[in-house]
């Protein structure tokens, strides 16, 4: 291959993955060229509403992968927190990329952590999973939606449309930003999405070479951690909607899997962890899933995935 081109999204962020990608891309194959593209999707367009209510994070996705079959492009950088842990078959992921750090992060200019936010005050989020998270723990804080690009996102900060806000701090450091970071939220409480942090790279299924020349940008931990992630929401049939927290990290050689599941209507918050060998990274995330089935997360699943397509 002479020339590979990259499709993304054109947010700020969405481009500084796609030109990381191809950085990556140079420094091993130094003849190739590699072009970006750069598109606005629907999820970019419309703000104005929850991403749920608009057809979820799909809405940033589907137009990439359409610009893959029309071969317009080769690949697709993706944030993997974005993609649905059941692709179409039409696709596969070639490699996942070394993982940032997966934490949430709290976001203010006048409060120093979210417990030190006087009641009633405003805090800005789109996620259903940081919502539902804030409900549980920080019931007397105000939940306002939050939509729009990063620097958008920290416009309204600054104009004091939002007492404080929450964000992925991998984003951040990605843009240089990390000085925004008032506090990093800790994983017991606050779990980070699936996927958070790690950058995937979306190709057509069956594109042997592409997926060959792509093999070395992937890296083995991070696969095998958000692996374990991606399996257990697999196995809970959940899309990116719904209020499913998974975060796996390796310590001492153990592989450590926790989850959580939300239904704030109904007030249920479910949890589960699993540890085992990194290699068993599948069977840890089908594992965490059963336990989440047994207190009843099969119904939930149904019961807000079928909220989200009235």
């Amino acid at each position: 291959m002479k020339s590979i081109t990259i499709i993304t999204r054109n947010s700020k962020l969405a481009m500084w993955q796609a030109l990381h990608v191809k950085q990556l891309l140079q420094d091993l194959y130094p003849e190739l060229e590699v072009l970006i593209s750069g598109i606005t999707t629907e999820g970019d367009r419309i703000l104005d509403q929850s991403l749920e209510k608009i057809g979820g994070k799909g809405l940033f996705i589907k137009e990439l992968e359409y610009q893959l079959l029309a071969r317009n492009a080769d690949i697709a950088v993706h944030s993997l927190k974005d993609l649905p842990a059941n692709l179409p078959r039409e696709f596969e992921l070639a490699a996942i990329l070394k993982r940032e750090d997966a934490h949430d992060a709290f976001v203010s200019n006048q409060y120093k952590s979210l417990d030190e936010m006087p009641i009633a005050s405003v805090v800005g989020s789109s996620s259903a999973r940081r919502v539902a998270i804030l409900k549980q723990h920080y019931p007397q804080l105000q939940i306002k939606l939050l939509r729009g690009n990063l620097q958008t996102r920290l416009a309204k900060l600054d104009n004091n449309e939002y007492d404080a806000i929450i964000l992925a701090v991998a984003g951040l450091k990605r843009l240089g930003l990390q000085e925004r970071i008032t506090q990093t939220l800790a994983d017991d409480k606050f779990i980070p999405a699936i996927g958070q942090g790690a950058l995937a790279i979306e190709i057509k299924a069956g594109a042997s070479k592409l997926k060959k020349l792509l093999a070395p940008l992937n890296d083995k931990n991070s696969a095998v951690v958000v692996g374990a992630e991606r399996e257990m929401g697999r196995y809970l049939n959940a899309s990116c909607n719904i209020p499913l927290a998974g975060f796996a990290r390796i310590v001492d050689n153990q592989l450590k899997l926790s989850a959580l599941l939300v239904d704030v209507n109904a007030n249920v918050y479910l949890t589960a962890e699993v540890s085992g060998a990194p290699e068993d990274y599948l069977s840890i995330g089908k594992a965490c899933a059963e336990q989440l089935i047994k207190q009843g997360a099969a119904e939930i699943v149904q019961r807000l995935s079928a909220a989200n397509h009235r």
